[in-house]
């Protein structure tokens, strides 16, 4: 059991019958009223995301989820495969059930496939990736007025803001919890 007021970005907990991420938890005492916590959590299973506000004191059912190792295979137009390098078992999960990770996806990337019980409901990537600018405009030269970003295209896809400097065909560090360009890599 946990204390509503104890809840941090990436807790489980189960209220009802349904399994929860806490997205964000915000604390909240005003004047004479009782405390409570806002908290935005995503359903494990429905994948909708609810808005909620509880009392800071209530108690709610703490759940542990179980991550198991496993590599991207492939896309078949609806799902997305991922074996277990181990057992070969294959596992099936949607484009709702990846949501960001989505952006970084390559194949024989390692991820962890994150169970609640026996079901698989999401995938977690590394905090850090190294992926190569596919496409970017090339940089003003003498535009140094602060930190300067421009768009760069990855080569999964995914868009993100560069520093000016930046060229097409580097690779660069990202880090995937803010899809924040972290530093240039040299390869």
């Amino acid at each position: 059991m946990k204390i509503a007021q104890e809840l941090r970005q990436g807790s489980t907990i189960k209220i009802g019958n349904d399994p929860f991420v806490v997205l964000r938890a915000e604390y909240n005492k005003s004047g004479r009223n009782a405390a409570v916590v806002k908290l935005k959590m995503k359903n494990l299973l429905a994948g909708n995301i609810v808005d909620t506000v509880v009392k800071a004191d209530e108690k709610m059912d703490d759940i542990r989820l179980e991550k198991v190792k496993a590599v991207y295979s492939y896309h078949d137009g609806t799902s997305y495969v991922f074996s277990n390098p181990e057992t070969w078992d294959q596992v099936e999960l949607s484009e709702e059930d990846l949501g960001d990770a989505l952006n970084y996806l390559e194949e024989e990337m390692e991820v962890e496939v994150v169970y609640y019980e026996t079901t698989p409901v999401a995938v977690e990537i590394p905090t850090f990736v190294e992926r190569q600018i596919e496409y970017t405009e090339p940089g003003l030269r003498g535009d140094t007025s602060g930190k300067v970003l421009k768009p760069a295209r990855l080569n999964t896809g995914f868009e993100i803001q560069v520093p000016i400097f930046v060229e097409q065909g580097e690779w660069i560090k990202i880090d995937t919890r803010t899809n924040e360009y972290v530093e240039r890599i040299k390869k």
